[in-house]
């Protein structure tokens, strides 16, 4: 896992938000995403990913439980999870968060594609 603040990502002009800090050309995949008080992402468990996995918390808090460890997170936070890392967001009770989550490849989304 590597955290990040948005003021603290590199000044890119081409390619991505995290070109030159994750694998991956482009943003292939993700959505913002609205979470109701105490909400935990994928109840079923051992949720893990072959690639990188980006989150931006765009509003209120969270917490994000990584291989069993919780990390605090808060307004501006960006958070790359590392290919295999086991991973849950947990929204808060009383500030719950809205977040974007990506991820990158190799080639572009479908729908960005001339068909």
């Amino acid at each position: 896992m590597k955290r990040y603040r948005l003021t603290e990502l590199p000044d890119t002009h081409e390619g991505h938000i995290l070109t030159g800090v994750i694998s991956g050309r482009y943003i292939n995949k993700g959505t913002m995403s609205y979470k109701p008080p105490g909400f935990r992402t994928h109840p079923e468990g051992n949720h893990v990913h072959d690639d990188e996995e980006i989150f931006v918390i765009l509003q209120g808090k969270a917490q994000m439980e990584v291989d069993g460890e919780l990390i605090p997170l808060e307004v501006g936070d960006v958070l790359v999870i590392e290919p295999g890392e086991e991973h849950y967001l947990i929204s808060d009770e009383e500030d719950p968060c809205i977040n974007l989550w990506f991820h990158a490849g190799p080639e572009r989304h479908p729908d960005q594609v001339k068909q």
